[in-house]
């Protein structure tokens, strides 16, 4: 713990979804260096328990748990293991999506395959269904807390070859402004992340370096977008310090797009 850091996170428990790498692994390590007790949730069991070990050799809390979020039942039971690891569930960051883990074909939209577009939706979509389901009975026993849901900068500016993933994504905006009138009244708030194309690979080849380098000249912060340029939104949310902010979308990707 260096001294300076803020501890505005100090007592609350957080779940982060696809944890174990690149930005879900950003994420979870600001997190707990702002003193959150952290949920890694991950269907990579050995690289999650790797990232959970180290937040834990800083002197912070965090548990490993290997769960398959497109399973509801699997969601489910490693909330109620984090309630019980930590006493409570304050927030959820529904972080897990479908392109670089599990990839999609890049493709005009008449040739995606019925059974991608599928998946898309389920992993992308569904899954974020199922964690605010999963820690919905927690977060009310808490007396509110903090959902995020990751959608993406794509979603305001059209990206040709990835509909599905596009459409996929619009879909947690609409979603996260209705849960938050839902939610309102138990004093959950519900926001909405878009990052841009972030360099979010551990070992990038030329070819991927290329890609996440190609949006940079329609930026208005001119470089490559990195994790540590989304986890300072990420804490905010999950802070007091948005205690009365909810419904909203915030794009972090250096002023690519608007909305």
């Amino acid at each position: 713990m260096k001294e300076g850091t803020s501890m505005r996170l100090s007592g609350k428990t957080i779940i982060v979804s696809g944890a174990a790498h690149g930005i879900g692994r950003a994420y979870s390590e600001k997190l707990a260096s702002e003193g959150a007790n952290v949920a890694l949730l991950d269907i990579d069991a050995k690289r999650n328990e790797e990232v959970a070990a180290g937040i834990r050799s800083t002197g912070q809390k965090a548990i490993a748990i290997e769960t398959d979020v497109r399973d509801f039942a699997a969601f489910k039971s490693a909330a109620d293991r984090t309630a019980r690891e930590f006493g409570s569930v304050n927030g959820i960051i529904n972080n897990a999506g479908m392109l670089n883990v599990i990839p999609i074909t890049r493709c005009n939209f008449e040739d995606i395959p019925d059974a991608e577009w599928d998946e898309s939706f389920r992993l992308n979509t569904k899954a974020a269904w199922y964690g605010c389901k999963a820690v919905l009975p927690h977060l009310k026993a808490a007396g509110g807390g903090s959902i995020v849901n990751i959608a993406s900068s794509t979603v305001y500016r059209g990206v040709p070859t990835r509909a599905h993933y596009v459409a996929a994504k619009s879909a947690l905006v609409g979603f996260g402004r209705t849960l938050a009138k839902e939610l309102g009244p138990y004093w959950i708030r519900v926001n909405t992340v878009c990052p841009g194309s972030t360099l979010s690979e551990e070992s990038p080849d030329a070819e991927t370096i290329a890609m996440r380098e190609a949006p940079v000249k329609v930026r208005c912060l001119p470089r490559v977008e990195k994790p540590a340029d989304l986890v300072g939104t990420i804490a905010f949310l999950m802070s007091d310090d948005s205690a009365f902010m909810t419904g909203q979308v915030l794009l972090v990707d250096g002023g690519s797009a608007f909305n």
